[in-house]
């Protein structure tokens, strides 16, 4: 057995110490790292359709200036699946009810220019359109004529509900046009693509003349607006 001397001996001890109070400072950090956040912490605040609202665009968001193809618009809209929808529907609306111009189209509002609890709020997410919101005024129905709002109920029907139209809500806005699901929603990917399939498809998609009247989309138009309007914010 080898001869231990003193300084040896205070050298060991020494470094056992150190051992035990690295030891200590590693282990605060891995509990700390263990402990879920309160859901309160994570909640974010979101429009009325669940969406999260977004401070500003083109910057570190999900909200970005987008252009409509077809039209001189472009729009302030959530990027991917929500675009592809709200940019079909102002094409529609471009081509079937009245042609847009350069700045009839409003796509997100900051959450400090809507109201929380109507649908209008969906704006602040990136998530909705007004088209020409001084033509249809909040508040007012009847903007449309007849065959310009048979258009409109075709459009929602062939997107299978995944969008609203703000006149049918208790306190109507005809100019608007918001995403009526909440994210990851198997509904909205479905829509996005046939729409899709749509444009990469001769004799579809927007611009493409269809029969509004025609039976079964009359039929699904109707069902989808008496659903749609017993769910009126």
């Amino acid at each position: 057995m080898g001869h231990i001397t003193r300084r040896t001996a205070v050298k060991s001890t020494t470094v056992l110490g150190l051992a035990g109070f690295t030891g200590g400072l590693l282990a605060a950090p891995a509990a700390a790292e263990e402990t879920a956040p309160d859901a309160e912490d994570t909640a974010r605040p979101t429009s009325l359709n669940g969406w999260e609202l977004v401070e500003r665009t083109n910057h570190i968001s999900t909200v970005w200036t987008r252009p409509v193809p077809g039209t001189e618009c472009s729009i302030d809209v959530c990027t991917g699946d929500v675009e592809a929808v709200l940019v079909h529907v102002i094409r529609r609306f471009h081509y079937e009810v009245d042609e847009l111009r350069k700045g009839d189209v409003i796509g997100w509002r900051a959450p400090s220019e809507v109201k929380k609890t109507l649908t209008e709020s969906n704006q602040a997410s990136g998530t909705a359109v007004q088209i020409r919101p001084g033509f249809y005024p909040a508040g007012s129905k009847g903007g449309f004529f007849s065959p310009q709002l048979m258009v409109i109920r075709d459009i929602l029907a062939e997107l299978d509900g995944v969008v609203r139209w703000g006149g049918d809500d208790s306190r109507p806005d005809e100019s608007l046009f918001s995403i009526d699901v909440k994210p990851a929603d198997a509904r909205l990917t479905a829509v996005v693509e046939k729409i899709r399939v749509w444009k990469d498809t001769p004799g579809k998609g927007a611009g493409t003349p269809v029969d509004v009247r025609a039976s079964g989309r009359r039929k699904a138009a109707k069902a989808l607006e008496s659903r749609q309007r017993g769910t009126a914010a």
